[in-house]
């Protein structure tokens, strides 16, 4: 299949009256078979062709998920334009409009909730002809126009004119533009990465080399549907095989959104859920609290099942080999006596979840594989539609993130580009029908990250003998010593945090300095309660003593003769902390969509403190910005 219309087409005529979308409806979940979203993708595309859509024009789609979405990108799509998914998450004027005009759309397609965001700034978009609401209201501005209206338009088109319809839709092509997906911002301007139609195309393919759906199966797409992730292996992977996807009951808030998470999965009963890092933790802390609501007695049998668990499992692909075979009864009692209980949680269907977007930790892994729902890890970007290995059920390393998709190759450079032997770190360089196009209106970018074909990735790993590919972290984030050895932080930052509940978030920082050192921000509701259990009182003036005191232990934890002493090398610990005032989130930009750090802007935010901790009044841990700086945070 070339594109994603033929890719449609094909899958409503071998599976018309299956169910492909459920969505909440009057409290209940309704489902829409393919056949009937066919219907109301025609009439989308033919309403869009209507208002003056010519082939190539952008057109927005800002919404949660839901079954609009699908029928409005589809709709999309069949006329011929490039959809523009906008995340949800995004809520700074500024940072709209650098998409909307940067990508010339000339409509867009909004939920009531986002279309509040767009309101404001509809002055400053001259681009911008209509604003497409999907949510009916009582009013409408000249610049709005129901969706409903767009599907009228489209039904009266495909009566009058159906061949203009048909012609459009069967004159796009494989390199044709799908897609404009925006980067999260880590650098001063986001950029558009474009997507074909074959790029998508041949991702599916490539997703289905590893993964086997069958079309009974369900999922609930918990990701932001624009989410690359989300985008090509929910929607697009699940069509090609036939299956279903419901969408997150909407609620008027963010966090009601996400209160109904739990409800939802057990109302569609998933066999399979994509997830990142930051859902994974989540889920594991409320079966966590769940177990220690049952009392001691329940908490301490858990956890050592969850140790008879680690051992019979070890990394996966040598399950219950050599001697763990003798743990064999006791780990089917336990999945039989408590696992099978927790499971319960997800539905019970649930066989296992496929792990995307940052690095996934290790114990992460090891706790989900042994309460028998497996996250699979996967490593992907967009630039790349995004699906580049994952680990499965049939081959699988935890602490990898897989074997390789097929018909895509990969190889591993220095920051030459020479290519490096089997086993050695470097950059994650990759050439397929799945590498993108390139960056909208942006050539210099373009020519920086494809070179003869060549996708580079800007992540550094490595591939095992076995053919497993390791992802360390990010190529150019690297902590580099003055000697010049190089090391990926995002293990060690995430190591920090994963064993200590007093500290919430930490990026290291060398580049060529004698020392390591770390911006720390610690978890205030652990701090303070550790601080009343010492029978302090927040402004107690010694207070900030303890706090420094207290975050230092849990960084000699990883020192010679600490717990975690053998976890990294001692060099790469830091020598010294800066606690500083606020954390890193999606508001203030230091952190991106997909829950990653923004270094760049966290080291010129944080830039006065870092260079504080070089200088000699800065090193020790009790200097004058600490304390003051806890002051603060604590009261």
């Amino acid at each position: 299949m070339k594109t994603l219309i033929q890719l449609f087409e094909d899958c409503v005529s071998k599976y018309s009256n299956n169910v492909f979308l459920l969505e909440k409806k009057n409290n209940k979940y309704m489902g829409t078979t393919f056949k009937e979203v066919h219907e109301k993708a025609y009439q989308a595309g033919a309403g869009l062709l209507a208002l003056g859509v010519q082939k190539g024009d952008r057109i927005a789609l800002f919404s949660e998920g839901r079954n609009d979405w699908v029928i409005s990108e589809l709709g999309i799509l069949y006329s011929g334009a490039v959809n523009v998914p906008l995340s949800v998450k995004l809520s700074e004027p500024t940072e709209l409009r650098f998409r909307i005009d940067h990508s010339g759309a000339r409509f867009i397609i909004a939920s009531k909730n986002q279309a509040k965001k767009i309101i404001p700034i509809m002055d400053s978009l001259p681009k911008l002809e209509k604003l497409i609401l999907l949510d009916s209201q009582d009013e409408y501005q000249s610049y709005e126009l129901p969706f409903s209206e767009v599907m009228e338009k489209g039904k009266d088109l495909l009566k009058s004119s159906p061949e203009k319809f048909k012609e459009r839709w069967t004159s796009v092509q494989g390199s044709d533009y799908a897609n404009i997906c925006y980067t999260s911002g880590t650098t001063a301007d986001p950029k558009g990465i474009i997507l074909s139609h074959r790029n998508y195309t041949a991702n599916i393919e490539q997703s289905l080399s590893l993964f086997s759906i069958p079309m009974y199966w369900t999922t609930l797409l918990i990701l932001p549907w624009d989410h690359a992730f989300a985008h090509t292996c929910g929607i697009y992977t699940l069509m090609s095989c036939g299956a279903s996807m419901a969408s997150i009951q909407v609620g008027e808030t963010g966090m009601e959104t996400l209160r109904n998470i739990p409800i939802n999965i057990k109302e569609n009963r998933p066999y399979l859920l994509m997830s990142v890092p930051s859902l994974a933790k989540n889920f594991k802390k409320n079966i966590e609290k769940g177990i220690k609501d049952k009392g001691p007695f329940a908490e301490k049998l858990f956890n050592f099942a969850l140790k008879v668990a680690y051992v019979y499992n070890d990394i996966g692909w040598n399950r219950g080999k050599g001697f763990r075979i003798l743990l064999k009864p006791l780990q089917l009692l336990f999945d039989k006596i408590l696992f099978s209980k927790v499971r319960e949680a997800f539905g019970g269907n649930l066989k296992y979840f496929v792990g995307g977007g940052a690095l996934l930790d290790i114990d992460l892994q090891r706790f989900f594989y042994a309460i028998g729902i497996p996250m699979f890890q996967g490593y992907g970007l967009t630039e790349a539609s995004p699906v580049i290995s994952a680990n499965n059920p049939e081959k699988h390393k935890m602490g990898s993130s897989g074997t390789l998709v097929t018909n895509m190759d990969l190889k591993i450079c220095d920051d030459k580009g020479n290519e490096l032997p089997l086993g050695e770190k470097g950059e994650i360089v990759i050439r397929g029908e799945n590498v993108m196009v390139g960056y909208w209106d942006n050539p210099e970018a373009t020519a920086e990250t494809i070179k003869d074909g060549w996708l580079y990735t800007g992540d550094l790993g490595y591939m095992d003998k076995d053919g497993f590919l390791y992802v360390l972290g990010r190529f150019k984030s690297l902590l580099i010593a003055d000697d010049g050895e190089k090391y990926s932080p995002e293990s060690i930052e995430e190591a920090l945090v994963q064993h200590s509940k007093f500290l919430d978030q930490c990026m290291l920082y060398n580049n060529q300095n004698a020392y390591t050192t770390a911006l720390i921000y610690p978890n205030l509701a652990a701090v303070k309660s550790w601080l009343a259990d010492k029978g302090m009182k927040i402004d107690d003036e010694n207070a900030p003593h303890e706090v420094i005191q207290l975050v230092e232990a849990q960084i000699d934890q990883f020192l010679a003769g600490g717990k975690f002493e053998n976890l990294f090398p001692h060099r790469w610990v830091p020598a010294t902390f800066a606690v500083i005032e606020e954390g890193f989130t999606e508001e203030n930009h230091l952190m991106n969509s997909t829950m990653k750090m923004v270094r760049g802007k966290i080291t010129e935010r944080f830039g006065n403190r870092i260079k504080h901790m070089y200088t000699p009044q800065g090193k020790p841990i009790f200097n004058e910005m600490n304390l003051n700086v806890i002051k603060s945070i604590l009261k």
